[in-house]
């Protein structure tokens, strides 16, 4: 008896998100497919019928993040509790905290897949654009109602966090990481609130 649509779907999901945890904490080049649909209880065999080639599931499990993962934890972090500046604040202050930094399996693939995207086929490189532009968005809802630079500080916003937390998360000093989050948190937290220190 053949499975139901919702079956090949729930599947796909399955290895989707079985291989969008060990490409974070691995990289793409040291995951195998048979890593993945190991992780998933599927045989091999299965893989064909979901997708074309592992740069096809790696752009999957890259375009899965933001309303999968990436959702839980903006609910986790509270950010849909808040509006304004405040939704701002409290997406800089979780994405820049410390359990970001160790979560290394649900990290935003900004932070922990950025040479990989660079590597990466087109459909990978899209992927990587639409997460980040889909940042920067919400980092500009929140500041339009009452900025004119909202775009370009919502910009500055996306670079100081994922630019932090990639920085910080090369790093053995565990002092010197911290010390670099905190430092982009502040720029950010001034940003937000337009602090003429902001400019300098």
């Amino acid at each position: 008896m053949p499975y139901s649509a919702e079956h090949k779907q729930q599947t796909r999901e399955r290895v989707i998100e079985c291989a969008r945890m060990l490409f974070n904490r691995h990289g793409f080049d040291r995951v195998t497919i048979d890593m993945v649909m190991e992780r998933a209880a599927l045989t091999r065999g299965g893989f064909c019928n979901h997708f074309m080639s592992k740069e096809d599931l790696f752009a999957a499990a890259v375009d899965s993040f933001l309303m999968g993962r990436g959702a839980r934890w903006r609910t986790e972090a509270g950010i849909y509790e808040s509006t304004g500046p405040v939704l701002a604040e409290r997406m800089v202050g979780a994405y820049l905290s410390d359990e970001h930094q160790s979560d290394l399996e649900g990290q935003c693939p900004l932070i922990a897949l950025p040479s990989d995207f660079s590597r990466g086929c087109d459909e990978v490189k899209d992927a990587d654009e639409s997460l980040l532009t889909a940042m920067v968005n919400l980092f500009e809802r929140s500041l339009s109602p009452t900025r004119d630079d909202a775009h370009e500080t919502a910009l500055t916003l996306a670079a100081l966090c994922v630019g932090g937390m990639v920085l910080s998360r090369t790093l053995p000093d565990a002092d010197m990481a911290r010390a670099i989050r905190d430092a982009a948190r502040t720029k950010a937290d001034q940003l937000i609130g337009g602090s003429p220190a902001a400019a300098h």
